[in-house]
């Protein structure tokens, strides 16, 4: 068993090195993003439970769709290296293939050369992290939004 490819193609190592470099970036991406969440939640703490009584749904479709900000972005940037290493040839093509993977969809009517399997293992690896990651970002809203204290009087809110 060799960790060298056949044909001059890249080692495992560089696949392993530029997976572990993205893992970096989105994880950096992700926490930016979180972090805004955060700050928008408790920044505007008096004034955001009066609004909270009054439309908390509109406030979880807010952190929702910065969180699929956030996840998109680090779609897009698999997408880039795809197409940057030539795996890919299309924006379109490196996008659907990239969104399959993060999410471990796995269709598979799109595939990499053997090479860069071990990549796109790790961008799936970094996918279910990153989708956890926002789960509990969404759900952590979700408590503070409908069932902290203070708030379990506005009950009776509209959704």
């Amino acid at each position: 068993m060799s960790i060298v490819a056949t044909g001059g193609e890249p080692l495992m190592f560089t696949n392993l090195g530029i997976g572990v470099l993205l893992l970096m970036i989105t994880t950096a991406i992700h926490a930016v993003a979180m972090k805004f969440a955060r700050d928008l939640v408790h920044s505007h703490a008096g004034r955001l439970r009066q609004r909270l009584r009054t439309f908390p749904l509109y406030n979880v479709l807010g952190i929702i769709l910065l969180m699929f900000v956030a996840l998109f972005l680090q779609v897009y940037l698999w997408a880039l290296t795809y197409l940057l290493l030539g795996a890919i040839e299309e924006l379109e093509q490196a996008l659907y293939f990239s969104m399959v993977t993060f999410t471990t969809l796995g269709y598979g009517d799109i595939v990499l050369p053997a090479k860069w399997n071990l990549l796109s293992s790790i961008e799936g690896a970094n996918g279910i992290m990153m989708v956890g990651w926002t789960t509990a970002i969404v759900m952590a809203v979700v408590q503070r939004v409908y069932f902290s204290e203070g708030l379990a009087a506005g009950s009776d809110a509209k959704d």
